[in-house]
């Protein structure tokens, strides 16, 4: 058994209920990486950890692209939109080696867990070689991903990518060869010998598999049916949703209903589902991920700096969809600036303020991705049985200073985090990876063979 003493500690409600309350002098015993006791208005113990600050759960990113991080501080001169930054994003994609990746995700995934992450879920389509033959390894880019996760400590959700299409009637593209399988029975077998790879070689608590489809643009729709009947119901499925005007257009063109009905159409709009983006959506179509059930990853740092729009997060979840929040391409790393973005979006769209309430924001980065994984998600209170992943948030910051614990999603930033434990380890303390050093050393030195 370990503990932590808690300065101050974000738990359940006294009430009974699972509302977030800040309570002094947490006391939490742990077993096997997860939460056995909370004990408030406490003193520490001998051989107690001793937390000093605000300790929250720890966030949960629900959608990541590894790579795109190599995108940060190089692809912001001129004009251009989505489809501008997608040529460059291609650019770097095709620069990967199993190698080279392992060595940038490390170090991507240290700095999500420096920023207060402790888990991602990986949206992953560089399966092959960049002409498209597979890698003379079975499965060595995937493998490649899943060794990052394990040196960084972060819970890795390995979502495999069923990408078949350049566009809706459109061929894969050179830039695409090396996404793509040679048609969906294909994906199916290789996920099924993944999953049984990872299995075999990884703690099912720390890295596990899901799977993706990229998009309606890239799955067809006679792929759709056979995903529909065919995908093993034990595991998360995600997909891209009209983050672009331009798929909409093609996707009524081409099968006279938007994204969101296509999948309706074949029974893909589910509890399991997670949409990312789903910017550009009818009436009809949230009421129907709402009436589903399903999980919206909404990504406003990416939204805002691809200029993709500011997605419907307010009516989505009051139709009943669940927000959950993701990183994307990483031009920020911060859970406490997404969640900040969120609530910034609906103002700036709706002119009213407090659209998302503090609690709500929360819960979106923490236990809002529950679905999206398959593997453990903390949040949004310390609570016995929850995994023991917590983020230490100083209260007397140049930011922080005079905030309320329950509003710091206002306030903080990922530089007022100065301690993160994943499954009851100390992993990272002021910015500095435990295992790994500072992330800014170890991306620079991965970065320099990406252009």
């Amino acid at each position: 058994m370990n503990a932590f003493w808690c300065e101050t500690a974000i738990i359940a409600s006294k009430s009974g209920s699972r509302e977030p309350e800040a309570a002094s002098g947490v006391r939490l015993e742990t077993h096997d990486g997860r939460i056995t006791s909370v004990t408030a208005g406490t003193q520490p113990q001998p051989g107690d950890r001793r937390l000093e600050g605000i300790v929250f759960p720890a966030a949960a990113n629900a959608h990541s692209h590894a790579f795109h991080r190599v995108l940060r501080g190089r692809t912001h001169e001129g004009r251009g939109d989505f489809w501008v930054w997608r040529e460059q994003m291609y650019t770097s994609a095709s620069e990967l080696t199993p190698e080279k990746y392992e060595k940038l995700a490390t170090a991507v995934f240290a700095e999500m867990v420096v920023t207060g992450f402790s888990s991602v879920a990986e949206f992953h389509y560089v399966h092959h070689q960049p002409d498209g033959a597979p890698y003379p390894e079975p499965h060595a880019m995937e493998l490649a991903l899943a060794r990052a996760a394990m040196a960084a400590g972060i819970r890795l959700t390995l979502l495999d990518t069923l990408y078949l299409a350049g566009g809706i009637g459109t061929p894969l593209s050179p830039e695409q060869a090396r996404f793509g399988d040679s048609d969906v029975h294909a994906w199916l077998d290789r996920l099924a010998s993944l999953r049984a790879a990872i299995a075999g070689s990884f703690p099912a608590d720390r890295v596990s598999v899901g799977a993706a489809l990229h998009s309606v643009r890239a799955v067809p729709e006679e792929d759709l049916k056979v995903v529909a009947t065919k995908l093993p119901a034990d595991i998360p499925l995600h997909i891209h949703l009209s983050e672009q005007p331009a798929e909409n257009e093609a996707c009524l063109e081409a099968y006279g209903t938007t994204p969101a009905g296509l999948l309706g159409r074949h029974g893909l709009l589910t509890g399991r589902l997670s949409a990312v983006h789903s910017t550009h959506l009818t009436p009809e179509d949230i009421i129907s991920l709402g009436e589903a059930g399903t999980t919206v990853v909404m990504c406003p740092s990416t939204e805002a700096d691809l200029a993709d729009g500011i997605g419907p997060a307010r009516e989505l979840s009051d139709a009943g969809a669940t927000i959950a929040l993701g990183t994307d391409q990483h031009a920020v790393i911060d859970p406490w600036t997404e969640m900040r973005s969120l609530e910034h979006g609906e103002r700036l769209g709706s002119g009213q303020r407090g659209r998302f309430s503090p609690q709500e924001l929360l819960r979106a980065a923490t236990e809002g991705a529950a679905r999206s994984m398959a593997t453990p998600v903390a949040g949004p209170v310390l609570e016995v049985g929850g995994v023991c992943d917590l983020m230490v948030i100083d209260p007397a910051s140049t930011r922080t200073a005079g905030s309320r614990p329950l509003q710091m999603a206002f306030s903080a930033t990922a530089s007022d985090v100065t301690e993160v434990v994943i499954a009851g380890e100390l992993l990272a303390s002021n910015g500095v990876h435990a295992r790994l050093g500072k992330p800014g050393t170890v991306l620079a030195e991965a970065l320099k063979d990406l252009s």
